[in-house]
């Protein structure tokens, strides 16, 4: 049977600070956790940087992506406006024609001027 402490992972989730480092400088099993922990500590720090721009760069993707959906979808909405009268057929139920605006029109729909 192993004869090794179990204490430092009850101590290093539950345990305090001044607890924690009291047990480690009186135990051996610990204080070599310590130092594993320590080497993980300082892995992570040295790849924090290049983390951070990593994801700085992946919200700029979005933002950009985002923006190009709105634009294909404005100019996408826009132009079919402007050809089949989307907009007109979804609030009015028919695409509205200048005769029903109220402006003089001739025999074909367009619009009569004097």
């Amino acid at each position: 049977m192993s004869d090794n402490c179990k204490k430092y992972e009850g101590l290093f989730i539950f345990g305090d600070e001044a607890t924690l480092q009291e047990h480690v400088d009186s135990c051996q099993d610990c204080k070599a956790e310590q130092e594993k922990m320590d080497k993980v500590s300082a892995l992570l720090q040295e790849v924090r940087p290049a983390y951070k721009k990593k994801k700085k760069t992946y919200k700029a993707f979005q933002a950009a992506c985002m923006i190009f959906t709105l634009f294909v979808c404005g100019v996408s909405v826009t132009t079919l406006d402007s050809k089949y009268g989307i907009l007109d057929t979804v609030k009015y139920g028919q695409a509205l024609t200048m005769e029903d605006m109220g402006f003089p029109v001739d025999s074909y729909g367009l619009l009569m001027v004097e």
